[in-house]
């Protein structure tokens, strides 16, 4: 159930994050809307799962994960440019959440 909460939290920052960049600097209602209630629905998941998980690896997986769906979104959905340093740097960060799981007490 944790990381169903976690992966739910993660969903709706990134949901958030790309509807940031759609509202245009919050000049756009709807999607400021939007952006404002899954930004206060990721973070009120967020809290849930710390109630069962470390936070180290709960907030590795959170903005690692986050970071790297945001990217892969900006380059295939808001033609943001896909260089070999970007897609290395969105690999070493998946790799650093990885190991961090794995050496967890969990």
């Amino acid at each position: 159930m944790v990381w169903v909460l976690l992966l739910s939290a993660i969903t709706a920052e990134v949901i958030a994050t790309s509807f940031l960049k759609l509202s245009e600097g919050m000049t756009k209602l709807l999607p400021s809307v939007i952006m404002a209630i899954s930004y206060l629905a990721a973070f009120s998941l967020l809290a849930q799962a710390l109630k069962k998980m470390e936070l180290g690896i709960a907030y590795a997986i959170w903005s690692g994960l986050g970071t790297a769906a945001i990217a892969v979104i900006g380059m295939v959905f808001m033609e943001e440019s896909a260089t070999t340093p970007k897609l290395l740097g969105l690999a070493l960060i998946i790799g650093g959440v990885v190991m961090l799981n794995l050496s967890s007490d969990h």
